[in-house]
């Protein structure tokens, strides 16, 4: 019988390692331990996380406690972009050269979400974010990857839900939707998954349908969403009511085995998120019990009974092995961490 895991109360807000990691352009995206690596400079990913932990931290501590690293944050968001073509760069060095003509996907997407949060929560007047996002939206709709739609989805939730929702969010929220159940339907009981593998972040994608479920009042995605977690959970939960997440040394293809290790911290945050998502969905408590099951995953209720997160620095390693922890706290890991952290002090229950 899976155990019930005890209510983690969650962290105090710690941004200490946040701070260290923090240049004078936004958060490096690489530690030594837990000093940053100045020589792998910064990334369009990492600085999107951030501003999202910027904003979830502004709801407890105040919008002047985080407006100077929320405003470089946003500063290197606008500098991301390709002149003309509406497209993130994702790679930057330390001196703030940039170092490709265009981005992945997945940074795009992350920038565009973080952009959505911002302007949901008003936190800079609907001004300047309001008009990059406007800016990069429509290319967003040219993305490949269920993963970028997923993150382009839930930033126009987060923007439709602020005071002036943004034109056309809600067109591009829709076809994201409806991209992600069109690829979900073509899946089969033996395997309900549309990729080959399971790799990274898989929970975004759950999360994401049962968001749009709601949102478009279509219950039929609602529950594909809620099946997808479902299936997730069962994967990684042993019998003794730990989180396993799979791990990147060889993921879960298809008819395969999956990977115990490693195990990484952007995981655990991500089946925080959506299971938060469907506690709220559904009032289940069994969502609620689930979100605190991957919470403890960062506090030592994993396969090695090691703490991955620093709750007294706000400082997060960088992932779980056979042997130990990775020492290494990059800003991946610690925003997952902060992130995770956020989501459970908001979710009643």
């Amino acid at each position: 019988m899976v155990e019930t895991p005890q209510l983690t109360a969650p962290a105090a807000v710690v941004r200490t390692h946040l701070d260290e990691l923090t240049g004078p352009l936004g958060i490096y995206q690489h530690a030594r331990a837990s000093s940053p690596n100045l020589g792998q400079g910064y990334c369009t990913d990492d600085v999107a996380r951030a501003v999202i932990v910027d904003v979830l931290h502004s709801r407890v501590i105040g919008r002047a406690a985080v407006a100077i690293p929320l405003a470089r944050s946003l500063q290197f968001l606008e500098e991301a972009v390709v002149p003309g073509m509406g497209r993130f760069r994702n790679f930057r060095d330390a001196d703030g050269n940039w170092l490709e003509q265009v981005g992945s996907a997945d940074a795009h997407a992350r920038a565009v979400q973080a952009l959505g949060v911002v302007i949901g929560d008003g936190l800079d007047g609907l001004s300047s974010s309001a008009r990059l996002f406007a800016h990069v939206l429509p290319v967003s709709l040219e993305l490949d990857g269920l993963r970028p739609w997923a993150h382009v989805l839930l930033g126009c939730d987060a923007a439709m839900a602020g005071a002036r929702p943004p034109d056309g969010a809600s067109v591009v929220f829709s076809e994201m939707a409806h991209r992600l159940a069109a690829e979900f339907a073509k899946t089969d009981p033996t395997w309900p998954w549309p990729e080959a593998a399971v790799t990274y972040e898989s929970a975004i994608l759950g999360h994401a349908l049962i968001t749009a479920g709601q949102r478009l009042g279509d219950p039929v995605m609602a529950q594909r969403g809620l099946s997808t977690l479902e299936w997730l959970i069962q994967a990684q939960v042993t019998s003794t009511g730990t989180v396993e997440l799979i791990g990147n040394q060889g993921w879960w293809p298809r008819g395969g085995t999956r990977a115990r290790f490693d195990q990484q911290p952007i995981d655990a945050a991500a089946l925080v998120e959506a299971c938060s998502a469907a506690w709220a969905a559904t009032g289940e408590r069994r969502w609620l019990v689930e979100m605190r099951r991957a919470y403890s995953w960062f506090l030592g209720a994993n396969a090695i009974g090691i703490a991955v997160a620093d709750p007294e620095r706000g400082g997060c390693r960088d992932g779980l092995s056979p042997i130990g922890v990775n020492a290494n706290q990059g800003a991946e890991s610690t925003l997952a961490w902060l992130t995770a952290t956020e989501v459970v002090r908001a979710t009643p229950g």
